[in-house]
This record gives structure tokens, C-alpha cells and sequence, in this order.
């Protein structure tokens, strides 16, 4: 029996449907095994077709070409290495996550993930079917388990594999980012090991997928849970791991281990991958914002300019009569210190066409939030005739705190493809500002470094400046109140009793309450964006629009 094993771990980016583009990656990542002398390369959960792919994969024809596209790679692959890829399954009309195994020009084994998960992003139950506990499959004299992402965090799937003679774990994944996760997927494998006394590989994928961001971090346990291998985050890397059979078993030899940034460096570096693959995936090459003066569409322009670089950023600045001298000051030093074009266009001139258009009908009432929301609705057409003359997607930048109370307007400044902030409180954003001005990173910010967000914009009070004098405290509670009101009805799923037990008055809480519910309609049709929490406003809260329950406690 060999006393070496060589496993080649491919942490990459695939795209969903790109089932052309992922088997070219997976052929170049089994040549480099095949030229390092690798007994097997292995690529994440569902990698043929990209993940997540949602109804996608239940189209016959979709998941059809991608068996046939499997089929090819394991001709290509003939000559060498074993590669494990992660495909749709269908088997006695059922359809499964399932994950081939390649070997001598075919499909020598499959296994099929059992546990299905159905909470938060996922909704595997409603497309796939469960597969039954199985065994672990051959690698020349080597038997490997690999229970599929999911099956990971069962106690059950691990222990039937190591019964029935698995010698280590191989672990695809498809595992998307949420602040802390990296924490809770370590903790979750070192029990799998310890149970199991098995060596485990933890492989997962990386890059955007509409509001998820995979977040890479592949690592390798030995028994006992001592790390032995760590990749980086957010990177693609392609690694060789050579484990060793003992009297006590394998065990994997000591690798790189790569330094794990921290949370704020994480929380951007997700919003910056996720905007530059979403423009990467949608074939939009550039984007634009209205830059505001204020620190929403500061950071925004700023997270752009670090995805996709200052010559692919416009900045609009489109003042009224009420845009004070310092949000004009502020726009401008921000979109020069960013690198980036900057556009003045002032809207008075048509709001006074439009207000002239509806004197008639509005005559006999006094001004009120209607004539405000104009203001934001002819910004919104203007920067839409922009994005739809020069192909520049509009970027939206509404924080995750002004979309949970509404505090934005529907086809006004809500207008937009992708919301990098989305789920970034606004207490937040004024932290990740001054951690930008900071640090830099120019492996991955393709921005300038130094203070890029001009101090003024971090110190003055929010406003909409939508009439004089305005500021957002004259309509929403202060915001340090605000968010820790939300991150308790938003994130915790707390009572109005919990949050007035937690020091908050209870008449604020039934306010925040309210708005949280009726806002429910412009979140359905408002654009996507980055996922940093499990609570995120996408697939992870699910609330009906019409809905007239409210907590009585």
C-alpha cells in the first residue's frame, strides 16, 4: 500500500451558467495536480455549474449539459490524476447536489449530499432531493470520504463514512460568507474530527454570486483539530496537500498557513468582491453613482473605485437649492482624491418643468414629502438616461438602516442595479470609512491609498437635504438608537417587550417597529447587494408585503 498521498485543492471562482468557463478551469487545475504529481485534484460543491444556482439547475436541459460537460472533463482527464467535482445528479428521476469522481476517462464514483440545507440563502429542499448516508468511494488503494458541504455539519453523515472505511475527509463546499462564519465552519469541522479521529480537507469556493460572496479560507485538519494547512480568503489558490500514512492512521504534513484578516477587513472585502464579479458575471464594465456630499455614497464610490478601478467610476453630483456649499466641497474633493470622473449636473431646472407640470393638480395644498421625493425621482431618471446612454450600471446607496425603515425613495434614489452597503447599518459605514482612510490593500483595492473619504463628510450630520436645514434625526431616531433597535428586530428576531427590557422607550421601538413593516414593499423591488449577516434583506428575511400583524407586547 502507498504510504503518500498527494490531494490537489482547487480554490476557485466559478460562474453560474458558465458551464464552458468552469470545466476550463477545472481542466487547468487538474494540469497542475497532473504536473505536481497529484493522486487526485479536487474542486468545490456544485462547480460544474456554478452555486448558487437556485431554480437553474432544475431546467432539464441546464443540468443535462452539465452531466455532458462532466462527462468530457473525465475524457480530458483520462491520463492522470483523479478529479472530484462537485455537479447535478439524476438518478430515477430524482435530482441531487452530488459530487463526481473522475477516473480513467469516466465517472468512477458519485456521491450524493444528504442533508439539504433550508434556512437563510439556501432552499436545497425545495430543488434537490436528499441522497441516502453512503460510503466512502477508492482512490487507488485509498478510501476518502467527502461529505458535501452540508452533510459537514451532521454528525451522522462523518461517522457512517469513517464505519465503512474512509482513511480521511474531503469536504466540498459552497459555504458564502457572514461575518463570524469562518469561526463557526472551523469549530464545526475540529468536531468532525475529533469524532471521527479522521483527517479533514476543507475545500471551499470563492467570488460573488448576486448577493452572496464565497468566501474561499480552505483549510485541513488533523485529528485532534490541529490546523495543519490554511488558504487565504477571498483568493483563488490552488494547493497541494501530501498526507502520510502512520500506525495511527493519515495525517496531513504542515503547509502554508495563510494570515486571516479581520472582521471590517472582511465585511469590505466582501462588498468589493461582490461588486467587482457582479459587474464581472454581468458583463458591466462600468458603473456610476450620484455622489451626494454625504458618507453613503462616499464609501460606495470608494468600494467601486477599489473593484473596478477609477477610470471604470462616474461620480454625478446633482444639486438642488438646498445641496449645502460643503456637500458640493465634499463631492468634489472626494471623486478628485478617488481618481475618478465627476459629473455636475443641477437638477433645478427640471424639477421647476415638473413642479410647473403639476401646479394645476397640486394647487390648494401646502409642500410636503411629495414634492421632496421629486427632487429624488428626477435624480434617479437622470442618472438612468446616463446608465442607459454610456452602459454604466447605477449603483444604489442606501444603507442597511435606511432600507429597513424606508428612509429612501422608491424610483428616486432606490434607483439602481447593485447596493454594495446594502447590509451595512449605517452606524457601520462610519466605521468602515475611517478603517478605509486607514489601511490599504493593493493586492485587491485597486483605489489610492490614504485618506480617500474626506474627514468633513465622516464628522457632519446625515441629511437628505430634500428641504432647509434638513437632518435625518428630524425624522428617524439617532442612529446609534436606531440601529441597535434594528439589529435587535432585524437580526435577533427580538420582541418590542425584549427590546423595552434591553433600556429602549417603547413608543421609539412600535415607531421602528412600523416603519420596518411597511417598507416591506420597496425592499421587495429594490436592487441587490452585498450579504454580510445572516439577516440579510435578500433571501435570508423573507416577510410578506401585506401584512398587518404588529407585536402587541
Amino acid at each position: 500500500m502507498s504510504d503518500t498521498f498527494r490531494l490537489t485543492i482547487a480554490q476557485l471562482n466559478p460562474t453560474v451558467g458558465d458551464l464552458a468557463g468552469n470545466a476550463a478551469k477545472a481542466l487547468q487545475a487538474w494540469q497542475q495536480g497532473r504536473d505536481a504529481g497529484a493522486d487526485m485534484v479536487a474542486l468545490p460543491e456544485m462547480f460544474i455549474t456554478g452555486y448558487n444556482t437556485q431554480d437553474l439547475v432544475m431546467k432539464p436541459i441546464f443540468h443535462q449539459m452539465a452531466l455532458a460537460a462532466v462527462e468530457t472533463l473525465a475524457q480530458e482527464c483520462a491520463d492522470g490524476p483523479a478529479l472530484g467535482i462537485g455537479g447535478p445528479v439524476v438518478e430515477g428521476g430524482k435530482l441531487y447536489n452530488g459530487y463526481f469522481i473522475l477516473r480513467g476517462g469516466q465517472i468512477a464514483s458519485r456521491v450524493l449530499k444528504h442533508h439539504l440545507p433550508n434556512e437563510t440563502v439556501f432552499d436545497e429542499v425545495r430543488v434537490f432531493d436528499n441522497g441516502p448516508l453512503g460510503g466512502p468511494y477508492s482512490v487507488g488503494n485509498t478510501r476518502i470520504g467527502s461529505p458535501i458541504c452540508e452533510d459537514a455539519w451532521h454528525e451522522d453523515v462523518a461517522e457512517t463514512l469513517e464505519e465503512t472505511g474512509a482513511e480521511f475527509l474531503l469536504v466540498p463546499n459552497g459555504s458564502p460568507y457572514f461575518r463570524g462564519k469562518m469561526e463557526v465552519r472551523q469549530n464545526m469541522m475540529v468536531a468532525r474530527v475529533v469524532e471521527t479521529g479522521l483527517p479533514l480537507i476543507y475545500l471551499n469556493m470563492v467570488g460573488g454570486q448576486d448577493d452572496q460572496v464565497f468566501d474561499g479560507g480552505s483549510f485541513v485538519l488533523n485529528p485532534h483539530g490541529e490546523l495543519a494547512v490554511q488558504l487565504p480568503v477571498f483568493d483563488e489558490a490552488v494547493a497541494h496537500v501530501d498526507l502520510i500514512r502512520t500506525p495511527d492512521g493519515w495525517r496531513a504534513q504542515p503547509g502554508d498557513k495563510a494570515h486571516l484578516p479581520d472582521e471590517m477587513e472582511q465585511d469590505y472585502r466582501t462588498m468589493v468582491e461582490s461588486l467587482r464579479d457582479y459587474c464581472g458575471k454581468t458583463g458591466f464594465g462600468k458603473v456610476l453613482l450620484g455622489l451626494s456630499g454625504g458618507i453613503d455614497s462616499a464609501i460606495v464610490a470608494t468600494i467601486a473605485v477599489d473593484a473596478l478601478g477609477a477610470e471604470n467610476v462616474r461620480c454625478v453630483m446633482l444639486p438642488s437649492e438646498y445641496t449645502s456649499q460643503g456637500s458640493l466641497d465634499d463631492a468634489k474633493d472626494i471623486a478628485e482624491r478617488l481618481g475618478c470622473r465627476y459629473d455636475y449636473v443641477p437638477i433645478a431646472e427640471g424639477r421647476q418643468a415638473i413642479t410647473n407640470t403639476l401646479a394645476s393638480l397640486f394647487e390648494g395644498t401646502q409642500p410636503d414629502i411629495a414634492e421632496e421625493n421629486i427632487q429624488s425621482r428626477l435624480r434617479g431618471l437622470l442618472l438612468m438616461a446616463l446608465s442607459n446612454k454610456f452602459g454604466e450600471m447605477l449603483l444604489t446607496t442606501g444603507n442597511k438602516s435606511e432600507v429597513a425603515v424606508g428612509y429612501a425613495t422608491i424610483y428616486g434614489d432606490m434607483a439602481g442595479g447593485y447596493n454594495p452597503i446594502k447590509d451595512m447599518y449605517k452606524t457601520c459605514v462610519f466605521e468602515v470609512c475611517r478603517w478605509r482612510n486607514a489601511h490599504h490593500r493593493p493586492d485587491w483595492m485597486n483605489g489610492p491609498k490614504g485618506e480617500v473619504i474626506p474627514v468633513s463628510i465622516i464628522d457632519k450630520p446625515p441629511s437628505a437635504e430634500l428641504r432647509p436645514d434638513q437632518k435625518d434625526e428630524d425624522s428617524l431616531p439617532p442612529y446609534e438608537v436606531l440601529d441597535a433597535i434594528l439589529m435587535m428586530l432585524v437580526d435577533g428576531e427580538a420582541s418590542v417587550a425584549e427590546c423595552v427590557a434591553a433600556g429602549f422607550d417603547r413608543d421609539t421601538v412600535k415607531r421602528v417597529e412600523h416603519l420596518l413593516y411597511i417598507s416591506e414593499y420597496k425592499r421587495f423591488q429594490s436592487a441587490p447587494g452585498a450579504r454580510l449577516s445572516p439577516r440579510a434583506f435578500w433571501l435570508d428575511r423573507r416577510y410578506p408585503i401585506v401584512n398587518r400583524w404588529r407585536d402587541p407586547s
